[in-house]
């Protein structure tokens, strides 16, 4: 038990650096404080340091990351940025290198605060309740539900013995956590946050169920008082980058993970400190980051296998809807899965006989130990077997990127999307990444530019190789289903910057095509795949042929609930995506799609009197890589003719671009599912769905839906009138005589109108009434008529 005076030290002293930290605006005062706090915890022991955790650091996280209260108050409104100037945001934009080092010291996981951190846990002296506000979107769902959260805890290991009932409130849980935990929640946390806040901001389309006014006049010039926001500085190089990649390195171990198991029959020589904690440790982290940032707010968080077994169905899809991830995660995104990737890079280039005392640069740091503390987490199945994080990340990185490529709303900045891109790109190629990539930030943790790579890396950077058959069998979706998806983006997003899609489109199909073995396994698979043989005469497609069951239960599992719908214009609202078409020869085939996108993107980048150089290239370029990966001698451009306009060639009209190069849009006609093209930011959501749906409706009744039959309408019938004299007698029998012939007038010029519509393949279309404009204009002139009758009654 410590003496009653150093408690009383340690509670003043504490309470001191908690009002420290609170007037720490300026780069020199939080330097100093950081120095405060170094210097109170080498001179502290752990139980002295209790005061230090309970008072002073739930006051340094709201500091760091510029948060409020994170221990009693509630998230802010969604109309209110959080603070910007959290230490790490203002380390991040100032030209001072000194004070990112200083807060990167603070918070090492080497430094003094993590070693404490460690002790305090150690002992079980501090524990936390963590807002149920700041957890995940579809946690704080199941904690809301009675039925729901008593299972969390096996659906989710890194939850168990976290969650508790309210001592105070008997009816809700809470999240309790230690020390370590807590901070990581905080630290999974900040980039959401940050980005949430972010999109509040920009201008891109909502959709909303709400009435609100500006959002309808948003898109009028004249109403709106702010123009988008311009792309901001990325987060490579930002503190919070070198401290993630820091935790990566220090907890997630990227060589075989088998190494860390306790009595494993090794040839190994590994220290004291590798042993199942270490594992516990590095899921943990994973998990949490992956729920942050990949899953959030997905309405189908688990595989659906894992769900049946639990009996659990989540009515997610009505809560959650169709809305995109969390933007501007890309950057952490792409951080986080690249150096997972890493071990597979090792598995295949044979790095599990790096020992591990042998590579100080990537083994697991001793800084944090958490020997003590095994109960952080129960293993689970998700632990790769064969020391790779790829099965850990594999469904969440699918729906990720997919539900990017699917929910983006049309007006949105290309911004989070290329960035999301990015991370599709650099997953696909684990071939590329090289210890290299990461020399800039080991500079800044190692503290100097020394060249630490191991020779083995010297031929890693190779291209793709038959070594990496297993990685691209795996993940098999990634690299055919997914790129169908995107070629469905392209189209969507087509019209806002032309180049940027163009060059995106030919940067997938230049990854596909860059190494002939990966275009004949892939093609090989895809054969395998709509085969009904289940024997071939080839030994190397027998292997292929057991890897097509599992490659449909991902198919199944992976797109749960992920399918394009009637109004967001993409090529598969009729059929979901059930089968694998890249390689299919129908009209929902990879390569007819991919023959109109370059037809579209031509028109595009052709609207200009001079086309730029850059952009042909772009063009002829991805002609190429689509010849060669359909086995094709060139791409043939689809023919504009009225043989387009038959039934079974509407798939060719189905995007309409802004122009077709120098020809008049009375030379193309597009027709039919451009109805059903994008909602817009200058429409009413709700109008143009039922105007969408009583215009097809109408075309359906009137048969305008069909093309005209030229037989019909070639003969006439005639009406044989008796010859006795008819005599009209009375007024009755005139007025309904002259019913009848204005009746007969309006039926055959609507009968004629309906036969020249269908003979020229004319639609109604009532979707034009749903522009704000004009809906605009009809609520003025009704709120006018009001008020003018209302005034002539006071009148």
């Amino acid at each position: 038990m410590l003496p009653h005076s150093y408690a009383v030290d340690s509670l003043s002293r504490s309470q001191d650096l908690a009002s420290a930290i609170l007037a720490s605006t300026t780069p020199s005062q939080i330097s100093a404080t950081c120095a405060s706090i170094d210097f109170f915890l080498q001179s502290h022991s752990p139980d002295q340091s209790r005061h230090f955790f309970s008072i002073t650091f739930p006051i340094l996280i709201c500091k760091l990351f510029g948060f409020d209260d994170a221990s009693s108050l509630p998230p802010p409104p969604p109309s209110q940025k959080p603070p910007s100037n959290g230490w790490v945001e203002l380390a991040s934009q100032s030209s001072l290198p000194d004070l990112s080092s200083k807060i990167f010291s603070l918070l090492s996981p080497n430094g003094t605060l993590m070693n404490s951190i460690s002790a305090v846990d150690r002992h079980s002296l501090v524990k936390y309740v963590f807002p149920v506000e700041r957890l995940p979107e579809w946690v704080r769902f199941m904690l809301s539900n009675e039925k729901y959260f008593r299972v969390i805890s096996d659906l989710c290991p890194f939850f168990k013995g976290k969650i508790k009932e309210d001592a105070v409130q008997g009816s809700l849980c809470q999240i309790q956590l230690n020390v370590f935990e807590y901070y990581l929640f905080w630290f999974a946390y900040y980039p959401v946050c940050k980005g949430n806040s972010e999109n509040l901001d920009s201008n891109s389309v909502k959709r909303s169920s709400k009435f609100r006014l500006e959002n309808w006049t948003r898109s009028i010039r004249g109403f709106s008082g702010s123009s988008k926001r311009e792309m901001e500085q990325k987060f490579e190089g930002n503190l919070y980058i070198q401290l993630l990649y820091g935790y990566l390195r220090a907890f997630v171990p990227i060589f075989d993970l088998g190494a860390h198991q306790p009595y494993r029959s090794s040839i190994l020589n590994y220290s004291l400190k590798c042993d199942g904690s270490v594992i516990v440790r590095a899921e943990f982290l994973v998990n949490v980051f992956v729920h942050y940032w990949l899953v959030d707010n997905d309405f189908s968080p688990l595989p659906v296998n894992v769900c049946k077994s639990f009996g659990v169905s989540f009515p997610f899809r009505s809560m959650l809807g169709e809305i995109p991830p969390t933007s501007g995660l890309g950057e952490v995104v792409k951080l986080f899965v690249k150096y997972l990737n890493l071990s597979s890079v090792m598995s295949t280039d044979g790095f599990d006989n790096i020992e591990c005392n042998e590579s100080p640069r990537w083994r697991v740091s001793g800084g944090f130990d958490s020997g003590g503390s095994r109960d952080l987490v129960s293993l689970s199945p998700s632990v790769c077997s064969v020391g790779s994080w790829n099965s850990c990340i594999q469904r969440p990185l699918y729906r990720f990127i997919l539900r990017t490529f699917l929910f983006s709303p049309v007006g949105t900045s290309m911004k989070n999307t290329s960035q999301v891109f990015s991370v599709w790109v650099s997953y696909m190629e684990p071939w590329t990444i090289s210890l290299d990539d990461f020399a800039e930030l080991d500079v800044v943790i190692n503290g100097s530019s020394k060249d630490v790579r191991n020779q083995e890396t010297e031929s890693q950077n190779s291209g793709y190789s038959p070594v990496w058959q297993a990685f691209v069998l795996s993940n098999f979706l990634y690299y055919s289903s997914l790129v169908m998806h995107f070629i469905g983006f392209a189209h969507k997003f087509l019209h806002t910057d032309p180049e940027v899609i163009a060059q995106m489109v030919l940067k997938v199909i230049s990854l596909l095509t860059s190494s002939k073995e990966l275009v004949d396994l892939i093609k090989n698979v895809d054969g395998v795949f709509h085969s009904k043989q289940a024997v071939s005469s080839k030994s190397a497609l027998n292997s292929l042929y057991r890897i097509v069951p599992s490659i449909r239960e991902q198919l199944k599992d992976w797109e749960d609930g992920l399918c394009e719908s009637d109004a967001d214009g993409s090529f598969l609202h009729e059929n979901w995506n059930k089968d694998l078409k890249l390689f299919s020869d129908g009209e929902d085939g990879g390569q007819r799609l991919l023959q109109l996108f370059i037809l579209r993107a031509e028109a595009e980048l052709q609207v200009g009197d001079i086309a730029h150089a850059h952009s042909l290239q772009i063009i002829d370029s991805l002609k190429e890589k689509v010849s060669y990966l359909f086995g094709g001698s060139t791409v043939k451009p689809i023919p504009i003719s009225p043989e387009l306009r038959q039934p079974q060639h509407t798939r060719d009209e189905l995007f309409k671009p802004r122009r077709v190069g120098n020809q008049t849009s009375s030379n193309v006609t597009y027709k039919g599912d451009w109805m059903k093209r994008p909602i817009s930011d200058d429409e009413v959501a709700w109008l143009a769905k039922l105007l969408i749906w009583l215009s097809s409706w109408l075309n359906e009744s009137l048969g305008l839906n069909r093309p005209e039959d030229n037989d019909v309408g070639s003969k006439w019938f005639y009406v044989n009138i008796p010859g006795d004299a008819v005599n009209l007698n009375g007024s009755g029998e005139i007025v309904k005589t002259l019913v009848c012939l204005i009746g007969s007038w309006l039926l055959m010029m609507g009968t004629t109108t309906t036969r020249l519509m269908r003979k020229h393949g004319l639609r109604i279309n009532l979707r034009v009434l749903a522009s704000k404009k004009v809906v605009m204009v009809l609520l003025i002139f009704v709120v006018f008529s009001v008020l003018k009758k209302a005034c002539g009654l006071f009148h």
